[in-house]
């Protein structure tokens, strides 16, 4: 028996643009999963607080103002605080190349860059986190 993915779509800090975590959050709720919308200007206690309230399988975290290697880290941090480390997160945004390889040795997923087509989130998302 199948079940419905859910996913928390976060802005952290103080980035005050999200058209892009809008259309992430409207591709994959196209695609058939739940997604939790946090809003703009969440912090990483936030996000991770509603993943877990929501009981979610993934958090996905748009971040466009150049603290990624501060928010989140502080994110998955706290998953592992909390005992959360099975919530997959993968990150969206304007992260520097050389950043990348570091956000994914502390835990992060994916990580897709502008241009990426929201078709391979949505694959990402399906491949992490099993339905069943």
């Amino acid at each position: 028996m199948n079940r419905t993915i859910r996913v928390v779509v976060a802005k952290v800090g103080l980035d005050g643009h999200d058209r892009g975590a809008k259309i992430i959050a409207r591709a994959l709720r196209d695609a058939g999963m739940e997604v939790i919308y946090t809003g703009l200007h969440q912090t990483p206690e936030q996000v991770v607080e509603t993943a877990i309230q929501e009981d979610a399988d993934a958090i996905g975290v748009s971040i466009l103002s150049g603290a990624h290697m501060t928010l989140i880290p502080k994110i998955v941090d706290l998953l592992e605080q909390n005992e959360a480390e099975d919530i997959h997160v993968f990150v969206g945004g304007t992260i520097p190349k050389g950043d990348i390889p570091k956000l994914k040795e502390l835990g992060v997923g994916e990580i897709f860059t502008p241009g990426t087509p929201t078709k391979k989130a949505v694959e990402y998302v399906k491949l992490a986190v099993p339905a069943s």
